[in-house]
């Protein structure tokens, strides 16, 4: 923790002027941008009694260990140039807004004498209709939008209607012919509230009934040749149609049912769900749960059923609930749905039709969802210090690992042998750090021996390029320290050049995805090159233990932690990046082309081939002249192309003499 003291500038220096000012740590990055309309007051508050200081801002002027001021001519330039680096940077002390809100509801607030039209969040009250959740508040005033048309009941707040009791004149909305004004008496409240309860009615789904009423009005008033009214009817019917479009059929038959379906992981869980009624969707919802207990999906569908319905009753309850996976026992929970609606509920997994499509549906927005949250958790920068913290106090580190990179092995039974290295900076994947390496082969191929040999590979290579800079300190008489050895996968980063990037500087924490053999080893290849203010700890996967090199017992952290949340998702990218690497050379090996056998031959001049033939299946066909004419490709070259390919040729398929049919067919 550095001392702003240290970095504070000298009186005088800071001029009286609008600028914008950038906070650095002690390699260099920027935490921290900010504007001000005199810079000298503004950096003058940073550098007060660190007591008098926010809990945030104490945090960024000790992490920092410098701090550097542009001079604009205006505000608006500082405005625009903060903006600028805020963007080029992605200063880690700076705030990104989230939307935290909870879904909005359509409400109808019956226990009022003049019933109201609302978008409601929140708990739900008593006496209060409610129809969603919808997605988008705007979604729901679209909808009231075209049914006060049909249905002019009162939108307005409080004061709004108050205010017009008052004066004897109605809003607007009055005067349109989308309220029925009862705050100056257009409507008895008996008449308002029968306008509501048949909104109610036409928004739980019973459209039916009430567009044929419509209809038969407009056709009497058409007969009865009151032009006007029937007009209004017509118009009427058409508005509400289109609020019934803004609902998608989705099942036949005027389905009532509630579709629920399941993402989860080690940690935590993604509820999603869809009310349908009527056979339309006419809301959505969801939310993420910790995995604080052991359970498995069907405890997840029971937990869900508790929380959708345990205040739900009558019609709330759907007559249909389809999940995917039945809770053990499942009567009980049928019962007691039942109990809640009134009737028999089905409960039950969709097994074929519109239904299995439609969960298949939910089951995507719930994945997208479970993804969204852990971008959401990793992006919240009091989460990330939170998890940086309980880190460096589980490990007795003397401050939290602002860089952390975690290796991981991956092969497919001794072979292809890789390791994969990822970095993470103030608690979020830093992608363009990332390295992969090809392990060396040798005989008693494991990963204690393989995660030793790319650790060592890693820090050798550091510890070279830092020589000319003194960013890292050996310990003197250090065996190893100068020794070579491989370089890191050439499909590393690169820089314009074409060599592979230098890495950045070097991390407080290694993190290795393995048990105490592997920490061990991790830990004695730095000590072979002399390196002894790197942390090093492992988490094996199925305890999700944290070991230490020197000591006999794991350190185990509560499961809620954010420390062990913020080292699992370390960990599991580290072995998808290695999978994904393995599984790419074992794809190329597979994908083996007959030129591959040609001496001398390189990719350059096997796509030319390729190219101008179409296929390897033409190019067998061709004769030596033909393989001469392709640009680069001489007689000798033209010659072995023909013999290797001649040599892989494949058998000729078996025919049925009797029907010409062919009985095994080959790749040409």
């Amino acid at each position: 923790m550095a001392d702003p003291s240290s970095y504070r500038p000298k009186p005088g220096q800071i001029p009286d002027s609008p600028g914008v000012y950038r906070f650095r740590d002690e390699h260099g990055r920027v935490i921290y941008v900010g504007k001000a309309k005199s810079l000298r007051q503004r950096l003058s508050s940073y550098f007060q009694d660190l007591a008098g200081l926010h809990p945030r801002t104490r945090t960024m002027v000790t992490t920092a260990a410098s701090v550097e001021w542009t001079v604009v001519a205006t505000e608006v330039e500082a405005l625009q140039l903060e903006y600028s680096w805020i963007k080029e940077y992605d200063p880690r002390f700076n705030v990104k807004y989230r939307d935290d809100k909870s879904y909005p509801y359509l409400a109808v607030t019956l226990n009022e004498e003049f019933p109201r039209v609302q978008v409601m969040r929140g708990a739900k009250k008593k006496g209060v209709r409610y129809f969603g959740p919808y997605a988008h508040a705007w979604a729901i005033r679209e909808t009231v939008d075209l049914m006060l048309r049909v249905f002019p009941v009162r939108t307005c707040s409080a004061g709004v209607f108050k205010r017009s009791a008052q004066i004897g004149r109605p809003c607007l909305l009055g005067y349109i012919g989308k309220c029925s004004a009862p705050c100056v008496g257009r409507v008895t409240p008996e008449e308002h509230r029968e306008l509501a309860e048949e909104f109610c009615d036409f928004m739980a789904g019973r459209t039916g009934a009430y567009l044929r009423r419509l209809e038969r009005h407009m056709q009497e008033a058409a007969e009865e040749m009151e032009y006007e009214k029937a007009a209004r009817l017509r118009d009427d019917i058409e508005a509400l149609r289109r609020a019934m479009e803004k609902s998608a059929v989705v099942l036949a038959d005027a389905t009532d049912a509630d579709l629920i379906a399941v993402a989860e992981d080690e940690l935590e869980a993604a509820v999603q769900i869809f009310h349908v009624r009527g056979g339309r969707v006419r809301g959505q919802r969801g939310w993420v749960t910790d995995k604080v207990e052991a359970v498995d999906t069907a405890g997840l569908v029971e937990h869900a059923l508790q929380q959708l319905y345990g205040e739900e009753k009558g019609d709330a309850v759907p007559k249909e609930v389809l999940v995917p996976a039945l809770p053990d026992p499942v009567e009980p929970v049928a019962e007691w749905l039942a109990d809640r609606r009134g009737s028999r509920v089905d409960l039950r997994i969709p097994q074929r039709g519109d239904k299995k499509d439609l969960m298949a549906t939910v089951q995507r927005n719930a994945q997208q969802a479970l993804v969204l949250h852990k971008t959401k958790r990793a992006s919240d920068l009091t989460t990330r210090s939170r998890a940086l913290e309980e880190i460096a106090e589980a490990l007795g580190l003397d401050s939290a690992p602002l860089r952390v990179e975690c290796f991981d092995i991956s092969h497919l039974q001794g072979q292809d042998v890789v390791a994969s290295m990822v970095v993470f900076e103030d608690g979020l994947a830093r992608k363009s750090e990332y390295r992969r390496f090809q392990i060396k082969s040798f005989e008693g191929q494991d990963d204690v021996r393989s995660m030793h040999e790319v650790v060592s590979r890693r820090f050798r290579r550091y510890l070279r390029e830092s020589e000319k800079t003194g960013e890292w300190t050996v310990e003197e008489g250090a065996e190893g320290a100068e020794a070579d050895g491989p370089e890191e996968d050439t499909a590393g980063p690169r820089d314009d050049n074409g060599r592979p990037k230098r890495f950045a500087y070097p991390p407080q924490l290694v993190v290795v995805d393995g048990g105490r053999p592997q920490v061990q080893a991790a830990r004695r290849a730095l000590d072979e090159l002399g390196i002894a203010d790197v942390a090093v700890c492992g988490l094996a996967k199925r305890l999700e233990e944290i070991w230490l090199p020197d000591e006999e017992d794991p350190v185990v952290l509560p499961r809620t932690s954010e420390g062990l949340y913020l080292l699992q998702r370390v960990r599991d990218e580290a072995h998808r990046f290695a999978i994904a690497y393995q599984r790419g050379k074992r794809a190329k090996t597979m994908k083996a082309s007959p030129l591959d056998a040609v001496a001398g031959l390189g990719d350059s001049r096997k796509q030319a081939l390729l190219k101008h033939f179409g296929s390897v299946k033409k190019l067998r066909a061709a004769t030596v002249e033909q393989i001469c004419e392709v640009p680069g490709v001489g007689r000798k070259t033209a010659l072995a192309v023909a013999a290797a390919l001649a040599e892989s040729t494949p058998p000729a398929p078996a025919v049925n003499m009797a029907t010409g049919e062919i009985l095994d067919e080959s790749e040409g």
